[in-house]
This record gives C-alpha cells, sequence and structure tokens, in this order.
C-alpha cells in the first residue's frame, strides 16, 4: 500500500493507493471503516511505476493499473495495464523496508532449488526438497504469510523428519493434504434456531484518544465479555486423525458430556509402524499372563 499525504485547503487528506481491490485488501473491515472515519480516501487498483523528480526533488508518483494481483495458485504475481497510469503530487516519498531471504553458504553444494524470492521448492504436502534430507518450511517455503501457517509446517516438517529418519517408513501415507472447499454461504439457509449466530464482539473507541496516534481501541466491558464467552465456536464436525488415534475408546469415558461415541463400521487389520509388534510383544506376554491369572482367580473362588 502507498499512503501519499496531501494538503488541501490547510487541511491534511490521506490517499492511499494500493494494489488490491476493496475484497483483496490484507485489512480487516473495522480497520478500513476506521480509516475512512479518519479521512483516508481508497485507490483500488494501482501500483507505483516512477517516482516524479525536478531538480533533485521528488514532485510526484506515477501510478500504473493493476490488472490482477494473484495468479491462478493465489501467489503473488501483480500484472499491469502499462498505458492506464495516473499521476499524484508529493513532496515526499517514505519507502518501507522489506525482507528477503538470506540463505548464505547454507545450501551450497545440495540439490536444493530456489524459486522467485529465494524461496526453496519443496513438496506442499511433506516440506521434502529435491536433497532428500531437506526439509523446509514457514516464509522461506511459502513466501510472507501467518506465524501459524509456519508454526503448521513446523510441525507436519517435524513429522516428515521423523518418517525420514525411521527405516521403511513412507512420508505420505496418513498425512492430510488440507485441501479444503469453503461452503457457498450465499447459496446456503441456515436456521436460526439451529446455528449461533451471536455476531463477534467488537471492541469500543475512546473519543479521548480520536486524532492521536494512541491506539483508539478500548478494551472489552464486562457485558461484552459475556457475551463473547457465550459465542459457540463448534462447527460439529470432528475428524479422526489416523496418525494419532489408535480407537483405544479411552476418550469415550473422560468425556463428561457423553459428547463422544466409538461406532464399529468395518474390520481392519492395522498396518505395522516402525517395530510396533516387537516393541508391544512385552506387554502384550504380560497382559495375557494377567489375564490368565485373572480368569484362574475366578475359577477357584467359583469352585470354592
Amino acid at each position: 500500500m502507498w499512503p501519499v499525504l496531501q494538503k488541501d485547503r490547510g487541511a491534511d487528506e490521506i490517499h492511499l493507493y494500493c494494489l488490491e481491490s476493496p475484497g483483496e485488501m490484507p485489512a480487516l473491515p473495522e480497520e478500513i471503516e476506521e480509516a475512512k472515519e479518519d479521512s483516508v480516501s481508497f485507490h483500488n487498483g494501482w501500483g507505483p511505476k516512477r517516482i516524479l523528480t525536478e531538480d533533485g526533488k521528488v514532485t510526484g508518483v506515477e501510478f500504473k493499473r493493476c490488472t490482477s494481483v494473484f495468479d491462478a495458485d493465489h501467489r503473488f504475481a501483480p500484472k499491469y495495464d502499462e498505458n492506464d497510469t495516473i499521476i499524484v503530487k508529493a513532496d515526499s516519498v517514505l519507502l518501507s523496508v522489506g525482507q528477503s531471504i538470506e540463505w548464505g553458504g547454507l545450501l551450497s553444494g545440495s540439490r536444493v532449488e530456489l524459486g522467485r524470492g529465494g524461496n526453496a521448492y519443496a513438496d506442499s504436502l511433506t516440506l521434502q526438497t529435491a536433497e532428500p534430507d531437506v526439509f523446509v518450511g514457514g516464509d522461506c517455503f511459502t513466501g510472507p504469510k501467518f506465524a501459524i501457517h509456519a508454526i503448521a509446517s513446523g510441525k507436519e516438517g517435524a513429522i516428515s523428519i521423523h518418517r525420514y529418519v525411521q527405516p521403511g517408513q513412507s512420508l505420505v501415507f496418513g498425512r492430510d493434504r488440507r485441501e479444503y472447499h469453503a461452503f457457498d454461504k450465499n447459496n446456503i439457509a441456515i436456521g436460526i434456531q439451529d446455528f449461533d449466530m451471536t455476531p463477534r464482539q467488537r471492541p469500543g473507541h475512546s473519543p479521548e484518544k480520536k486524532g492521536t496516534f494512541q491506539d483508539e481501541r478500548m478494551t472489552f466491558t464486562e457485558e461484552q465479555l459475556k457475551k463473547e464467552t457465550e459465542r459457540c465456536l463448534g462447527c460439529g464436525t470432528v475428524e479422526i486423525d489416523s496418525y494419532k488415534c489408535i480407537g483405544c475408546g479411552l476418550c469415550t469415558t473422560k468425556c463428561k458430556f457423553d459428547a463422544i461415541s466409538l461406532e464399529r463400521t468395518y474390520d481392519t487389520v492395522p498396518n505395522t509402524y516402525e517395530k510396533l509388534p516387537v516393541k508391544i510383544a512385552t506387554n502384550a506376554i504380560v497382559r495375557t499372563g494377567k489375564i490368565a491369572a485373572t480368569t484362574l482367580k475366578e475359577s477357584v473362588v467359583t469352585r470354592s
């Protein structure tokens, strides 16, 4: 985004030029509304082409029309119409500092392939690069994203590494590709009596901080806190992670609300994980002995 401060009849006005359309802007709806309340004018679909100067001083910025921001895979790849331009007067231009990936000599001699921006190419499911024992995740793989995405990829990368160092393990077996498809919310009917429609609570704004550089947002009131904690955040759908769940049924006995139940749908033979049969052999023998001892004890008591 390129904010441009202009003086008009003694009053300061801020005009914001950005590549994205209103629906693509990386800002929350309340942030946009707050900006509009502060007299910020939005000009969507424009990207910087060149900075205009005269006698060594900035006189303005030339913007070009941005026709699209993302490619078919929703990766940042803006396209422009070089012939559709506008010039905005400006006295100064501030350039923000960005980030780039500096690998140094870390990948020297390896087969890891780098793409645009220095990001490493890797399998989207296993995070394995062209160098079999090198796995990547986070911004150096996906590019700039939220921290939670980096945390999630770190978890998936750890699973891949654990499997890689164990002989005979598959990096893809039982993994979830997370290729989810959102519901078309405009094409479904949701009954209010069947769904919690309580809206998210919004913080109030302090009139004393209006027009300052301080955060105008206030904390929730006691009533807002109660309403926010009463909201239902459950979608009612549970997906079993076969990588973690072994079907022991312990969760059904621990749930105080009796919300979990197991139903036999088919019989299956579990796959071996590492050397699982060998590891549980000792416990199986001990368990068999205990069962035999208990059976014998009950038999003796019955005869007596």
